[in-house]
């Protein structure tokens, strides 16, 4: 046989074993589609949602594929708007959020919003008042915005450590609006604020700092997070999974705080002056189940919870989109 010859069946081998990639492209196959475009998304506080309003505003989410449209809460329950089916993530605080799935709701955790820095809530009181240091009252009774979310929780931690009998605290439900008025009205020793309204209180009326609500315990302490329905999430994972991503490239963006701060104002009732002082915190890009265990772990031993809830079942499946 000729050298042609026997080189002929080695060619043809070769051909047969790379198969039909030697005529293609090389072109990577094409992502499978997101189940949809559209994502309804409901958004509260706007420290905490700063990273996602400037991110939607800058069309970031746009070249995620996504048209994300901001829904503002207000007053109402976002979480029991993505049960109904009326949003399809939702701004919320962490103690809601594990609250609920601990009731029994089905909800899958789509980001964290905000964890707690130095100075971003505190124990305030206003000039003259007697209560100076957190042991000064036996029993002191302390403003909080809702009786069972973060300010009673910081309040008994921060009061606790300090040596003050947990069980003689008591509270008394106020707005954080309202705040700076009922301290002058005496109805409270001290209030539990957050930013913007600790920068307020103390550039109006001289506010006190009784004691920094962001260290012991509650030190760099989750605040708030973005949530779906867990039937939602699991319909569309390939959804979800661009808006984290797209999400945790916002949250990377505002670790500048200048970012931040120059933001606030063209979205809140927060002016120049405040939204450069106020503290902040941080903006985690990426979930974290150890880090989001403190909370409901706190939760359960502050008995928030009956029993313990394992934060990791929240989270997206990692094997998955």
């Amino acid at each position: 046989m000729s050298r042609r010859a026997r080189t002929i069946p080695l060619v043809a081998a070769l051909l047969a074993t790379a198969g039909c990639s030697v005529f293609s492209s090389g072109a990577p196959a094409a992502p499978p589609p997101l189940e949809r475009t559209t994502l309804r998304v409901g958004v509260g506080n706007a420290i905490d949602t700063a990273p996602l309003r400037i991110a939607v505003a800058a069309g970031k989410f746009g070249s995620a594929g996504l048209n994300v449209q901001l829904v503002e809460l207000g007053a109402d329950d976002g979480l029991a708007k993505v049960t109904a089916g009326d949003l399809d993530v939702t701004f919320a605080s962490d103690i809601a959020i594990f609250r609920a799935a601990a009731g029994g709701t089905a909800l899958q955790l789509q980001g964290e919003a905000y964890t707690a820095g130095p100075g971003t809530m505190a124990l305030v009181t206003l000039p003259g008042s007697e209560y100076t240091e957190p042991t000064a009252k036996r029993s002191p009774e302390i403003a909080v915005n809702m009786l069972d979310d973060i300010g009673a929780l910081v309040a008994r931690s921060v009061l606790g450590t300090a040596g003050v009998d947990e069980a003689r605290i008591k509270f008394r439900q106020v707005p954080f609006d309202r705040m700076p008025q009922a301290l002058q009205a005496g109805d409270a020793d001290a209030a539990l604020m957050i930013e913007p309204y600790i920068t307020r209180a103390e550039k109006d009326l001289g506010a006190h700092i009784l004691a920094d609500g962001a260290r012991g315990s509650t030190l760099d302490f989750p605040l708030s997070g973005y949530a779906s329905a867990k039937p939602f999430a699991q319909a569309n994972p390939r959804t979800l999974a661009a808006f984290r991503t797209a999400l945790g490239a916002a949250q990377q963006s505002a670790r500048d705080p200048a970012v931040v701060r120059d933001a606030l104002p063209k979205f809140s009732d927060i002016d120049e002056t405040t939204a450069a002082l106020i503290s902040l915190g941080s903006y985690p890009a990426s979930l974290n189940g150890i880090r989001l265990q403190r909370v409901a772990d706190l939760m359960h031993n502050s008995g928030l919870l009956g029993s313990r809830l394992d934060v990791q079942t929240l989270l997206p499946d990692q094997g998955g989109y």
